[in-house]
């Protein structure tokens, strides 16, 4: 046996232990589809958003085990991940909801309907995405703005 055949058993060693219950964490990220690739992955994690059991990670080749707990802060939003299992490859999101268990806090609630909207509405401002004024709403935004006192 040559010394590049033993490299080769070496490093089919190596991939087979990381297959077996550990993973680099940029690849898990992506076949568990928390990022659409896998250079955003290892962006989040370069930029400090991911922490494996509470412990910053600033290496996309850091090993993630199956039982870790993963913490990725993305769009003002934090994802709390139990890794339950790991994927040769990036399948179907059906396939990448097995990979982890969400143990997210629940997002805020929304305002219901135009109660909330109108709660927090300011004279003469609308609130975003709710389209544009009618002409009857400039007509009396502009009388608001010039009238005396």
């Amino acid at each position: 046996m040559t010394a590049a055949e033993a490299d080769d058993d070496a490093n089919d060693d190596t991939d087979a232990q990381v297959g077996a219950g550990a993973q680099r964490l940029d690849k898990w990220l992506w076949f568990a589809r928390v990022a659409k690739t896998r250079t955003l992955s290892a962006a989040l994690i370069s930029e400090g958003k991911v922490r494996v059991n509470g412990v910053k990670v600033i290496k996309p080749a850091h090993t993630v085990k199956i039982g870790e707990t993963v913490t990725v802060v993305m769009a003002q939003r934090m994802r709390v991940l139990k890794v339950a299992g790991m994927a040769e490859r990036r399948g179907s999101a059906d396939v990448a909801a097995q990979l982890f268990e969400d143990l997210s806090p629940a997002p805020p609630p929304k305002p219901d309907g135009a109660a909330g909207v109108e709660a927090n509405a300011t004279a003469g401002q609308r609130q975003p995405g709710s389209g544009r004024p009618t002409k009857r709403e400039r007509r009396e935004m502009e009388r608001f703005k010039f009238r005396t006192t």
